[in-house]
């Protein structure tokens, strides 16, 4: 056992996100820390996803999702996404990427990815994927940080 592992954990930075996923009018999102580049050529983003969630499925049907990048102004938004609730994206501007993944306007920039393969992680799933698009979306702001969170995700229960 690792004394003090979800204090030690949060020292690795990385930024929250939440992802779009979705297959026709059938759409979710849910809040994402783990997530990182992990090829230049081509550019691939790695996603861990819980498997046992809605938003899991819907994206191995589809194929699709976005990665939207929030900022330090956005911890209600994190928070929102990362529960489970019915109409989760309702009162939220959504559009359309490309591959027809829905991006979060009010995020700072969003990349439209396509699932290239899977992997197995423990109790998640990463999803690598081909990002076909990018922009920016909000000129302001700066990226929110796992470590601003606090116990937001309730991971310090995680931890045996």
């Amino acid at each position: 056992m690792i004394e003090n592992a979800e204090t030690l954990v949060k020292q690795i930075s990385h930024g929250i996100y939440v992802i779009g996923v979705g297959k026709g009018e059938r759409q979710n999102a849910f809040t994402a820390a783990w997530v990182m580049q992990v090829s230049f050529d081509p550019l691939l983003l790695a996603i861990s996803i819980n498997p046992g969630h809605y938003s899991y499925r819907l994206l191995q049907e589809s194929g699709v999702c976005s990665v939207n990048v929030l900022g330090q102004q956005h911890y209600a938004i994190a928070e929102h996404f990362g529960r489970s609730a019915p109409d989760k994206m309702k009162g939220f501007e959504w559009q359309a990427a490309s591959t027809g993944a829905p991006v979060l306007a009010e995020s700072l920039a969003y990349f439209d990815c396509e699932v290239s393969h899977y992997a197995d992680a423990g109790d998640h799933k990463i999803a690598v994927c081909k990002v076909v698009s990018a922009a920016a979306m909000l000129n302001q702001g700066r990226p929110m940080l796992y470590n601003q969170t606090g116990d937001m995700d309730g991971s310090s229960e995680l931890y045996g």
